[in-house]
Protein backbone atom coordinates (compact mmCIF):
# COMPACT_ATOMS: atom_id res chain seq x y z
CA UNK A 1 0.00 0.00 0.00
CA UNK A 2 1.15 3.88 1.07
CA UNK A 3 4.17 2.48 3.15
CA UNK A 4 5.69 6.18 2.63
CA UNK A 5 2.87 7.84 4.29
CA UNK A 6 3.27 10.12 7.32
CA UNK A 7 2.59 8.64 10.60
CA UNK A 8 -1.04 9.38 10.76
CA UNK A 9 -0.42 10.24 14.96
CA UNK A 10 2.02 13.08 13.37
CA UNK A 11 -0.51 14.57 10.79
CA UNK A 12 -2.55 17.77 10.98
CA UNK A 13 -5.80 17.19 10.80
CA UNK A 14 -5.88 18.79 7.19
CA UNK A 15 -3.63 16.28 5.99
CA UNK A 16 -5.02 13.20 7.47
CA UNK A 17 -8.28 14.29 6.53
CA UNK A 18 -7.31 14.99 2.89
CA UNK A 19 -5.69 11.33 3.11
CA UNK A 20 -9.35 9.94 4.24
CA UNK A 21 -10.59 11.47 0.89
CA UNK A 22 -8.26 9.86 -0.55
CA UNK A 23 -8.72 6.64 0.32
CA UNK A 24 -12.50 6.96 0.15
CA UNK A 25 -12.04 7.96 -3.13
CA UNK A 26 -9.55 5.02 -4.47
CA UNK A 27 -12.28 2.82 -2.64
CA UNK A 28 -15.60 4.39 -4.54
CA UNK A 29 -13.15 3.99 -7.72
CA UNK A 30 -13.69 0.43 -7.56
CA UNK A 31 -10.72 -0.60 -9.07
CA UNK A 32 -8.59 -1.97 -5.99
CA UNK A 33 -8.27 -5.68 -5.62
CA UNK A 34 -10.21 -6.77 -2.71
CA UNK A 35 -6.83 -6.91 -0.29
CA UNK A 36 -5.83 -3.63 -0.82
CA UNK A 37 -9.40 -2.28 -0.44
CA UNK A 38 -9.33 -4.34 2.91
CA UNK A 39 -6.22 -2.13 3.58
CA UNK A 40 -7.34 0.80 2.41
CA UNK A 41 -10.41 0.62 4.53
CA UNK A 42 -8.32 -0.19 7.72
CA UNK A 43 -6.37 2.76 6.79
CA UNK A 44 -9.19 4.87 6.55
CA UNK A 45 -10.45 4.02 9.95
CA UNK A 46 -7.05 5.24 11.29
CA UNK A 47 -7.51 8.44 9.72
CA UNK A 48 -10.77 9.01 10.80
CA UNK A 49 -10.50 8.34 14.43
CA UNK A 50 -7.36 10.93 14.48
CA UNK A 51 -9.64 13.33 12.68
CA UNK A 52 -12.15 12.75 15.04
CA UNK A 53 -9.64 13.13 17.88
CA UNK A 54 -8.23 16.53 16.60
CA UNK A 55 -11.44 17.93 15.94
CA UNK A 56 -12.71 16.37 19.83
CA UNK A 57 -9.46 18.09 21.33
CA UNK A 58 -10.28 21.51 19.64
CA UNK A 59 -13.81 21.31 20.93
CA UNK A 60 -12.54 20.79 24.35
CA UNK A 61 -10.16 23.75 23.67
CA UNK A 62 -12.70 26.10 22.31
CA UNK A 63 -15.30 24.96 25.36
CA UNK A 64 -12.92 26.01 28.01
CA UNK A 65 -12.26 29.96 26.60
CA UNK A 66 -12.60 32.25 29.56
CA UNK A 67 -14.64 35.13 29.53
CA UNK A 68 -14.40 38.15 32.39
CA UNK A 69 -17.52 39.17 33.53
CA UNK A 70 -18.79 42.04 30.89
CA UNK A 71 -18.33 38.68 27.97
CA UNK A 72 -15.39 39.41 26.80
CA UNK A 73 -12.66 36.83 26.08
CA UNK A 74 -10.00 36.86 28.39
CA UNK A 75 -8.04 34.22 26.87
CA UNK A 76 -7.99 30.21 27.06
CA UNK A 77 -7.11 27.72 29.70
CA UNK A 78 -5.77 24.58 29.13
CA UNK A 79 -8.74 22.02 28.48
CA UNK A 80 -6.14 19.08 30.18
CA UNK A 81 -6.56 20.33 34.04
CA UNK A 82 -7.74 18.39 36.63
CA UNK A 83 -10.50 21.11 37.14
CA UNK A 84 -12.12 19.78 33.30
Amino acid sequence: MDHGAPEIAAMSFEDALRALEDVVRKLEGGDVPLDDSISLYERGEQLRKHCQARLDAAQARIDKIVQKSDGTVAGTAPFDTPDS
